[in-house]
């Protein structure tokens, strides 16, 4: 009979670890960074829905507004010799799930940062604030009060900036003279101020997940 209750137990921790690890799977990774946004007018067509391309200026002005919480002035830093590096897209890979529509507060996130040499990959996502209808009626009060919500997705994109140095001169280029200038601008390394600042977040949201 100790053996059948041992068994018995030794089931029942297996089942428990198995609950605990799905629900661990099950959690969605915090964001490094999320912030909410009012759809306007002027972000829509005549339907009311947010023109495709304005989905990465919302992605651009959060990844803008997650820079300024880091302390750090938009794209355009300063390197050690005091030439200014600033940042442009260079390649912008959009997944569209569902309408954004006008009059809708949407949660726009940066999911996930890797750090490159020359450029930064950012991983994004909108999302659409829905209550949670799994919770029952009578709890109504608690989901207001503490703003249970599910997060629906409605588009995610994969968007690479790259650090670039301005090469632009003043020179005139004669009629006669042809142009010889190196390309306006020319990859070059990641401040490091920027890159330790996004360095402590990943990890800081690392060490809370």
């Amino acid at each position: 009979m100790t053996t059948a209750m041992s068994k018995n137990t030794n089931a029942v921790t297996i089942s428990t670890k198995a609950k605990s690890n799905k629900a661990k799977s099950d959690q969605k990774p915090t964001p490094l960074f999320a912030t909410d946004y009012n759809v306007y007018i002027n972000h829509t067509d005549a339907g009311g829905i947010v023109y495709h391309a304005n989905h990465l200026v919302f992605f651009e002005n959060c990844r803008r507004d997650w820079f300024g919480q880091l302390g750090l002035n938009g794209y355009f830093l300063k390197d050690d010799d005091g030439d200014v590096q600033h940042f442009v897209v260079s390649q912008a890979d959009l997944q569209y799930k569902r309408a954004i529509l006008l009059d809708e507060v949407i949660n726009v996130r940066i999911d996930k940062v890797e750090l490159k040499p020359a450029s930064i990959i950012f991983y994004q996502s909108i999302h659409r604030r829905t209550p949670d209808s799994s919770s029952s009626d009578s709890d109504d009060n608690t989901k207001a009060n503490n703003h249970l919500f599910n997060q629906t997705l409605l588009s995610n994109a994969k968007i690479v900036i790259a650090c670039v140095k301005n090469q632009v001169t003043s020179e005139r280029v004669s009629d006669n003279k042809p142009d010889t200038n190196t390309a306006p601008m020319r990859p070059i390394r990641v401040p490091q101020a920027l890159r330790n600042a996004i360095q402590q977040v990943i990890t800081q949201n690392a060490d809370e997940s």
